[in-house]
């Protein structure tokens, strides 16, 4: 039995070498085919994260609340990073015209957060967010005469006047809430 090259055992019968011949020598051979792998993936990989905007739009949408603020955060959704900066931000259209005065501010935020230049310009897209809006926490009900009075009674021994009206919005909050 002939033994045949392992050069010539990897190429298909009518001479295309197919996608091993793309890769460099030394990674076709023995057990480099893994490592091989990963360097053949993340080349495929690399442009198309890199399109969408890589790592920068994956933090962009994890921090958002946290980078532009909750208010902002429930009109905007950030949806594309380009690679010359542009970032398409979704927008209520309610909001659209705000969002365009405040880009400014935004894009400061935003690269702020980041410690380098990320964003360079919105690029606004109005619509409905991809996410629904976070549900608001419900206002506390009034409270009826007998639970203000209770209320009212209990806080009477307290002497300073600042205190004894935190202690009462307090009191009105969780006595509503419950």
């Amino acid at each position: 039995m002939d033994a045949v090259p392992r050069d010539r055992a990897e190429r298909k019968p009518d001479g295309d070498e197919g996608s091993l011949a793309r890769l460099p020598p030394e990674t076709r051979r023995g057990r480099g085919n893994l490592r091989a792998l990963g360097v053949a993936s993340s080349r495929v990989a690399r442009p198309i994260i890199a399109r969408q905007g890589g790592g920068v739009l994956a933090r962009l949408k994890t921090e958002w609340d946290a980078i532009v603020g909750p208010d902002w955060a429930a009109v905007t959704w950030p949806a594309a990073l380009g690679r010359d900066g542009a970032l398409k931000l979704r927008v209520i259209p309610a909001e659209a015209l705000q969002i365009q005065h405040r880009s400014p501010l935004l894009l400061e935020r935003i690269n702020m957060f980041f410690g380098r230049p990320v964003a360079t310009r919105l690029v606004l897209v109005q619509g409905p967010l991809p996410l629904p809006a976070a549900p608001r926490p419900a206002l506390p009900r009034p409270l009826s005469a007998a639970e203000a009075e209770a209320l009212d009674r209990r806080l009477a021994t307290v002497a300073d006047a600042e205190l004894r009206a935190a202690l009462a919005r307090l009191g009105r909050a969780v006595i509503g809430s419950g």
